[in-house]
């Protein structure tokens, strides 16, 4: 299978300058589009030649910057080793971003997904852990319920960069579930600042525990309300519904499910032991 002769999506990306001259009348957003068409149809033509046994080309993908940091990064020299000819462009941050606008193939976002037009599967649970570094607890002592936090102690806030609504503290306890907003001593909105917050004794925090993990291992915070979880958060890898499904994405999405087992593992023990 094979693109008409004189059709190609190269071809049709040589015009590019010339599309730009046309549409600086009619808007930035009408040429983004008919960029990403463009390069929807190279993708194509990528998939169907025989001569290209490989995924290959500019993939852009945007995560936040835990999962970037923590996760993503780590990983990447095995997606290297296994697709040298993808060249990955990775988006850090916690800000919301225009899938066809800006020009990026996927994301990936913890969360409700707000946008029916795209299409979101779900590749992992996080566990959040609540915490604090000793020298916060020998100040101001150590919580024994989570009610305690509402008046007592400082929090280290977490606001949405969509909404700006700050993210509440959230326990669970059997049937009994909990949020609480307490006193923020600071709010960030970046989830990398949001951890060095915490370690520098500005109060108590929730915090994914992929994260925190080697710093509650050597002793610089404290998991607290250890008999109370907290709320699960979703995970999932987003795609505009009408994005061709090329063969780079495709590799990448495969990768990021299998990267993310673990997380998805939890999530299904722990629906089995609640019976749902």
């Amino acid at each position: 299978m094979s693109l008409p002769d004189g059709v190609s999506g190269r071809g049709l990306r040589g015009h590019s300058v010339a599309l730009t001259d046309t549409v600086e009348g009619q808007g930035a957003a009408y040429y983004a589009r008919t960029s990403r068409l463009l390069a929807d149809l190279e993708d194509i033509e990528a998939d169907v030649s025989s001569a290209r046994t490989r995924p290959r080309g500019r993939l852009r993908v945007d995560a936040g910057s835990s999962v970037s940091n923590f996760l993503l990064i780590p990983a990447l020299p095995s997606f290297r080793e296994k697709f040298p000819d993808i060249q990955l462009e990775l988006g850090v941050g916690d800000r919301s971003v225009d899938l066809v606008g800006d020009g990026v193939d996927c994301v990936i976002r913890g969360g409700v997904l707000p946008d029916p037009a795209l299409v979101g599967r779900r590749i992992g649970e996080l566990d959040f852990v609540s915490c604090a570094t000793p020298g916060y607890l020998k100040r101001r002592g150590t919580p024994t319920q989570p009610t305690d936090l509402q008046d007592g102690h400082d929090i280290v806030s977490y606001f949405s960069t969509r909404t700006g609504r700050v993210i509440p503290l959230s326990f669970l306890q059997g049937e009994e579930r909990l949020e609480v907003l307490g006193r923020a001593s600071v709010a960030v909105n970046e989830s990398t600042a949001h951890l060095t917050a915490v370690l520098a004794g500005l109060g108590v925090t929730q915090l994914p525990e992929f994260v925190v993990r080697p710093h509650l291992a050597s002793g610089a915070l404290v998991r607290l309300l250890p008999e109370w979880r907290c709320e699960p958060f979703p995970v999932f890898i987003v795609y505009p519904q009408n994005r061709h499904m090329n063969a780079k994405l495709r590799a990448f999405v495969d990768w990021a499910v299998e990267l993310f087992a673990p997380f998805r593992a939890r999530g299904e023990v722990r629906q089995a032991a609640s019976g749902r």
